[in-house]
């Protein structure tokens, strides 16, 4: 039985799960304001966001890539009908639908607009591969939260052993995930899914500035003892373990590099839920969800 609250919203329910952390965050750019457009009469639609990995310019006519061609399909859309377009370069094009037809279907662009809807806090996630759904799950809603980097880490105790071909489709997939959640949720700026990297190998080699945190039930504090400037330019590495946590000796080695442990609460979270209420948290001290 499903239960709507006094909105009449059946609430979604989603999973949630736990690991170790580390993150890499710094101010960059103005933070926007986005919501569902509404209205005091009521809803109103908003168009259809679209990915093109293609240059967008005013006055151009785009024929659209089979994905983008197959959403409009899906959505039932008609010649004349207004979509929005981006591509990653920052802003975002608002483009008329002008063929639609089995061979192809193609757009008019009409005007260019400078919005950004990017965090000033510059996340960097490194989730360690978790089985199953979680993976998609942690990208999806990383993405959503702010991430503007996630690096996809094989440590000892993941489940999940990529490589070749298999590592090359699954990244791929992650970076569709990306897209459909910009499209989803706003962003003009997808954040990048870096190469496959063993743990060892990343923690040797990283370069990245600012704080490095990792999540550990068994550290002495949380967000609140990270304490620096709201002002200054920050940058936050999170390092997050797969469904066992790290390893005793992983762990020793992040800390040697760098990584202050904090725990998020009393309750061990899973791996897909530990990395996004960290986010959410720091969001909300230093980003943009305050």
């Amino acid at each position: 039985m499903l239960f709507t609250n006094s909105a009449g919203i059946v609430p979604h329910r989603c999973q949630s799960g736990y690991g170790t952390i580390a993150i890499t965050m710094s101010k960059q750019g103005q933070s926007g304001d986005f919501s569902r457009n509404t209205h005091p009469s009521g809803p109103k639609r908003s168009a259809p966001r679209l990915h093109i990995s293609a240059r967008l310019a005013v006055g151009a006519q785009i024929t659209l890539p089979e994905r983008a061609a197959r959403h409009v399909a899906v959505l039932r859309l008609r010649e004349g009908d207004e979509v929005t377009l981006f591509n990653g370069d920052g802003g975002e094009f608002r483009a008329v639908l002008e063929r639609l037809g089995r061979a192809s279907t193609a757009v008019r662009v009409t005007e260019w607009l400078e919005i950004e809807r990017e965090s000033p806090l510059f996340i960097t996630l490194a989730q360690c591969v978790s089985s199953g759904d979680r993976m998609d799950l942690t990208i999806q809603k990383a993405t959503e939260l702010g991430v503007q980097s996630i690096v996809p880490i094989i440590s000892k105790r993941s489940i999940v052993r990529l490589s070749g071909d298999r590592a090359d489709r699954k990244l791929e997939h992650w970076r569709n995930i990306v897209i459909s959640a910009c499209e989803q949720c706003g962003r003009n700026r997808p954040p990048v899914i870096m190469p496959l990297a063993v743990l060892e190998d990343w923690l040797a080699n990283l370069a990245s500035p600012g704080k490095r945190l990792l999540l550990a039930p068994d550290a002495p504090g949380g967000p609140k003892l990270l304490q620096w400037e709201s002002t200054r330019e920050s940058a936050v590495t999170f390092l997050v373990g797969p469904e066992g946590g790290l390893a005793p000796d992983e762990r020793t080695a992040a800390e040697a590099a760098g990584f202050l442990a904090m725990r998020l609460g009393p309750r061990i979270l899973r791996t897909e839920t530990a990395p996004l209420a960290a986010i959410a948290a720091l969001q909300t001290l230093w980003g943009d969800l305050g």
